[in-house]
């Protein structure tokens, strides 16, 4: 099953950059289809894939920041080829 996914993580504390960095970079090294924006970053392919990596990658960004929170929106398809017809 494919799914996509929509990331925003946001450090509570001072210097988050690296920290966001650090996740986006992990996000990218992975076999995955990864694209960023300004406000989120989202990822797409096979569910079991995604979300293993995801489990992993969450949990050691958790780990690099003091306080912190990640919002994510998941949808049952591949929605990374999405145009809008308006």
């Amino acid at each position: 099953m494919k799914i996509s996914v929509e990331l925003t993580l946001t450090p509570l504390h001072d210097d988050y950059e690296p920290t966001i960095i650090h996740f986006i970079k992990k996000l990218r090294a992975s076999n995955l289809k990864v694209l960023e924006n300004p406000l989120s970053t989202q990822v797409y392919g096979d569910y079991d894939t995604v979300m293993r990596l995801l489990t992993t990658e969450i949990k050691e960004a958790f780990e690099l920041m003091e306080r912190g929170l990640l919002l994510m929106k998941i949808v049952k398809s591949d929605r990374q080829d999405y145009e809008p017809h308006f």
